[in-house]
């Protein structure tokens, strides 16, 4: 089968087997990326017309437990400035976020033991009551399932956990001893048995990926069918193993963007912080690429270049919150308008109207 028939297979069936992804990543040219673009551009709009959303992301802690290779505040970057953001803090971000037309907040930090759960549960409890109409989203690592109940009960609506690579070979090459692909895979099904709407994701390009590898990232994705998915090339980190390793090729990675929006046709797939820290003009190819979420970083501008997960992370001009209307204009410029709802995934009604 050629990769052309691959392409539109894909397309028809939202479905490949591990070999003809291996074959489509390997061999597939610069039309047939053209051809994959404009599908994935069209069902994108298939079933979110030309209305993009938005995330207003709060970093809130640095601070990690964990020692992951790839990660610029990993527990053994002794070079990284260590911060903390105060419920208080957080209140504030949201309410900043609230007057710019956000209706879902991204509380994201490190496995952080000096901000506890407890508190974590109050926090949201806090933005939940101020804020009527809004999502919270955590992305906050691993947890047992009482905690995920914990923070769903205190009225989180959604939980991002990249699982970063679906290869546990691969998976032991990026991490420490003590974290596991199994682990991480059995905390998403738990997140998506509990009900949150979950958001799953890997780097494309870390060490030592492999197109094999790749394919069990799409396979993993279509048997999980997350709400979301978040993926971005890898960008290396000067105070990590990995500092002299090559970043991830933003050519593969909007490529793997029109792969997984005609795998999933109704995924809510970011244009990544990353992919706009690659190329300036990232973050609009991902849109037209498929993607169709954005997020904005609402997290105070005296700590935003601490979150500091890669080099040169783009962190005081346009990714920013407080500049909606130039984003805006960026956007119209390609045929698409910020929508100011909550933007939750159609998975969910689909699933309320069935049941």
């Amino acid at each position: 089968m050629s990769t052309q028939q691959l392409i539109h297979q894909l397309a028809r069936t939202q479905f490949l087997s591990a070999a003809q992804w291996q074959t489509l990543f390997a061999q597939h040219t610069q039309e047939d990326a053209a051809t994959l673009t404009a599908l994935a551009q069209n069902t994108a709009k298939t079933y979110f017309g030309n209305r993009i959303y938005t995330r207003g992301l709060i970093e809130f802690s640095n601070y990690c437990r964990n020692d992951c290779y790839y990660c610029g505040i990993r527990r053994g970057n002794r070079l990284a400035r260590r911060y903390r953001l105060t419920p208080e803090d957080i209140l504030a971000c949201c309410r900043e976020g609230d007057r710019l037309g956000f209706r879902t907040f991204v509380l994201q930090g490190g496995e952080d033991p000096g901000f506890s759960d407890d508190l974590l549960c109050q926090t949201i409890e806090q933005i939940k009551a101020r804020f009527v109409s809004c999502a919270v989203t955590l992305s906050v690592g691993e947890r047992p399932r009482s905690v995920y109940q914990s923070f769903f009960d205190a009225g989180a609506d959604r939980y991002l956990l990249r699982h970063e690579t679906a290869n546990a070979q691969h998976y032991r090459r990026l991490h420490p001893p003590g974290l596991s692909l199994e682990h991480r895979k059995e905390c998403l099904w738990t997140l998506k048995d509990i009900g949150f709407q979950v958001g799953a994701g890997f780097m494309v390009g870390s060490p030592g990926q492999t197109d094999a590898d790749l394919a069990e990232d799409m396979l993993f994705l279509k048997e999980l069918e997350p709400h979301m998915v978040g993926i971005g090339p890898f960008l290396p980190h000067s105070a990590t193993p990995f500092a002299a390793c090559p970043p991830g090729s933003t050519e593969k990675t909007l490529f793997l963007l029109s792969c997984i929006r005609l795998m999933l046709p109704q995924v809510l797939l970011p244009a990544t912080t990353a992919l706009g820290t690659a190329a300036a003009d990232g973050r609009e190819r991902g849109i037209l690429a498929g993607a169709n979420v954005v997020m904005p970083n609402l997290s105070p501008l005296s700590v935003r270049k601490n979150y500091m997960l890669y080099d040169n992370k783009i962190c005081t001009g346009e990714e920013s919150a407080q500049s909606v209307a130039q984003l805006q204009k960026h956007l119209s410029a390609i045929g698409y308008a910020l929508a100011v709802d909550r933007g939750d995934s159609p998975l969910v009604k689909l699933k309320k109207k069935e049941s």
